[in-house]
Formats: structure tokens, C-alpha cells, sequence
């Protein structure tokens, strides 16, 4: 499986690369959301956003990732998120919502569930 992590912190990227690697998935990573739309044309089967990106919202992220591929499986990565950014998530059709400090830990789970 072709995972995309948009996730601004490099120790979290790496972290969470790491731990989709040990799945035995491929990682793509954005540090911007921008980025992360650039490289929607790489294919990716999951997307594991943050929702406190620079430069352009996770939230907005994801919305322009659902105008263009809307049944794309989005999970979200939170650490701190408002309620209200949380429901729009789910109002935009997010796959989940996992906390920061356990999704290393939930990686393999979040994977299983959405293959």
C-alpha cells in the first residue's frame, strides 16, 4: 500500500514513515499541504494528514483532496485539534481520527481496517 503522511514535524514524519515501513508499506511524505496535494498524483491508497499543517490547514487539505478524490481514505493526525475542526473532518468523510501519541502504536491497526 502507497501511504501519503502530510505531517509538518520531521521527528513525527520520520517516526510515523518509519512505523508504516515496518508494515511493510510505502511512504510518501509533505511537509506542507501543498506539497501533499502535489503528490496526490502519485497514487497514494491512504493519507495520514495533520491538522495543524503551515501554509494551508489540514481541514482545507482535506477538502481539497475531497473535491478531487473523494473516496480517497483520509485518516486524521491530531494532537491538539479544535471540536469543531474535528467535525468538519468528519463531516468532509474522514476514514478516522487518531491521536498524536498513540498512532505510532496504531499504525498497523489504522492500516488493516482501511485495506
Amino acid at each position: 500500500m502507497r501511504i501519503l503522511l502530510i505531517e509538518d514535524e520531521q521527528t513525527v514524519a520520520g517516526l510515523l514513515a518509519d512505523a508504516v515501513a515496518a508494515e511493510g508499506h510505502e511512504t510518501i511524505v509533505a511537509y506542507t499541504g501543498p506539497e501533499g496535494l502535489a503528490y496526490l498524483g502519485r497514487c497514494p491508497d491512504v493519507v495520514f494528514l495533520d491538522v495543524r499543517l503551515p501554509e494551508m490547514s489540514g481541514i482545507e487539505v482535506l477538502r481539497r483532496i475531497r473535491a478531487t478524490h473523494p473516496e480517497l481514505p483520509v485518516v486524521l493526525v491530531t494532537g491538539n485539534a479544535e471540536e469543531s475542526e474535528l467535525e468538519e473532518a468528519r463531516r468532509l468523510g474522514v476514514a478516522g481520527i487518531v491521536e498524536k501519541p498513540s498512532i505510532l502504536k496504531k499504525v498497523g491497526e489504522v492500516l488493516t481496517r482501511l485495506t
